[in-house]
């Protein structure tokens, strides 16, 4: 039996992805980086913000410019000031375990007020508020486990009464490596990623809830 459901929240709750991946790629390119958007979601999806920038460093064979994250942030968060929206199904899906009186949270690897204007402007807040779990606030980052379990313990659930949805590769490790039954979002870039990694896929959330049996 379920008794906590602990979501993601870009590429889960809120369709950022893409135009994060898109913002990134485009501003590395003028460094002489090269990625289809396909690999972006692959390599950058669910993980630190920094450990992107290595990737790109790395490929590069040099640093990027100091101002590169602040730059980065600043054109991602208007952005998704005007372009997010929250995934198909979502709505009816927290509706539906409100009804059942299951509850649920967020816990992302991104920066608090990046979570929360994502899900203001999707028009998901209302339904998170108080229950908004970032890496940032813990110092752990997926892939490991710890915001997972910060998440849970602070529910106050046990990790076996809890499911993690998760549509990245780093995020699905985090919630396996933590113990957690981890529910992929497949996405037609990430389905092999995810399962490799233990999760098992889903693609809609009226799916998700037969599986879960809601």
């Amino acid at each position: 039996m379920v008794k906590c459901i602990i979501f993601d929240c870009d590429g889960v709750l809120v369709d950022t992805e893409k135009i994060g991946n898109g913002i990134l790629l485009k501003m590395a390119q003028e460094h002489g980086f090269e990625m289809e958007l396909e690999d972006a979601y692959r390599y950058f999806n669910g993980r630190n913000l920094k450990d992107c920038f290595r990737h790109i460093e790395e490929a590069i064979d040099q640093k990027l410019p100091e101002t590169f994250e602040t730059e980065y942030r600043e054109k991602s968060f208007e952005a998704f000031k005007t372009q997010v929206k929250p995934m198909e199904g979502i709505v009816d899906f927290i509706e539906n375990i409100e009804k059942l009186k299951i509850p649920y949270c967020v816990a992302s690897s991104g920066p608090l007020d990046k979570i929360r204007l994502n899900l203001e402007v999707a028009g998901l807040l209302d339904k998170f508020e108080d229950r908004i779990f970032s890496s940032y606030q813990i110092g752990s980052w997926k892939p490991e486990p710890g915001i997972f379990l910060h998440a849970a313990a602070v529910m106050g659930f046990e990790v076996k009464e809890c499911i993690v949805l998760e549509d990245s590769k780093a995020g699905v490790r985090a919630g396996v490596s933590g113990g957690f039954k981890v529910y992929g979002f497949a996405n037609g870039f990430n389905n092999d990623d995810l399962e490799e990694e233990g999760a098992e896929l889903f693609y809609t959330y009226k799916e998700l809830s037969e599986k879960l049996g809601f």
